[in-house]
């Protein structure tokens, strides 16, 4: 079993989170422009439409594992495996079958939290884009919203609208992150429940951080592709290796 020195605390692999709220707003951009945003990974975007490809954003408030609580916001792209071959380009429905066939995942390019042992543990044992920032969940009312702020600039405030219950399923895929020059592939698992989900359903209005004005070149805001909303889910996070 693997094991890695935290702060002075052992963290064992894989990492276990037994409670977590998630939510999620999914938009379709163009692909040169994700292209461009994370070729520094060395990672191709998947297209699930000819020039079109997925960024996710999320918030997540982990109550309960093995890094604490905290909170967290991502910035993410669906892309290819490096071992895949060209993305797909028959249409959207025929797309994702084949992206699920061939393992398509995560790639993680921004993810602030608002701790400092899962900032630590998360960059030195997954080589994931940890940073500090001030992050404003509130998921007591019907309507989930996160707030994200960074060196005291506003980078989004984000409002997503639950939908109707869907089935959830526990999902292996693969995560992938890009720290210090070296990409990695972390094998990651979650047992969703409580699932909610809708055709768009989420607003979102930009601050003035550099983030900010990524998102928006990336054609943001804009109407989501697809929300979610997951009340109770647990998760687990095996040894990154570098590709």
């Amino acid at each position: 079993m693997a094991r890695h020195l935290i702060q002075g605390r052992d963290v064992t692999i894989p990492v276990r989170v037994r409670q977590a709220t998630v939510c999620t707003a999914s938009y379709l951009v163009r692909a040169d422009a994700a292209r461009a945003v994370i070729a520094y990974s060395g990672l191709d975007v998947a297209e699930v439409l000819p020039g079109r490809a997925v960024c996710a954003l999320a918030f997540i408030d982990y109550a309960d594992g093995d890094l604490d609580a905290y909170h967290e916001f991502g910035v993410t792209f669906l892309v290819r495996p490096p071992e895949a071959g060209p993305a797909p380009r028959r249409g959207l429905l025929a797309g994702l079958s084949e992206l699920r066939t061939a393992g398509a995942g995560t790639f993680v390019h921004w993810l602030p939290v608002d701790q400092g042992f899962t900032l630590e543990a998360g960059r030195t044992i997954w080589g994931f884009p940890k940073e500090m920032a001030g992050i404003d969940l509130r998921l007591a009312s019907p309507y989930k919203r996160c707030i994200v702020r960074k060196d005291g600039r506003l980078v989004l405030d984000l409002l997503i609208k639950p939908g109707v219950p869907v089935l959830g399923r526990t999902a292996r895929l693969d995560a992938y992150s890009h720290l210090d020059g070296v990409t990695r592939r972390i094998p990651w698992s979650l047992s969703p429940r409580g699932v909610r989900a809708r055709p768009g359903g989420a607003l979102i209005r930009l601050g003035n951080h550099p983030v900010a004005k990524e998102l928006s070149e990336l054609g943001l805001p804009k109407r989501a592709l697809v929300s979610a909303t997951v009340s109770r889910t647990s998760m687990s996070f095996g040894e990154a290796k570098e590709l």
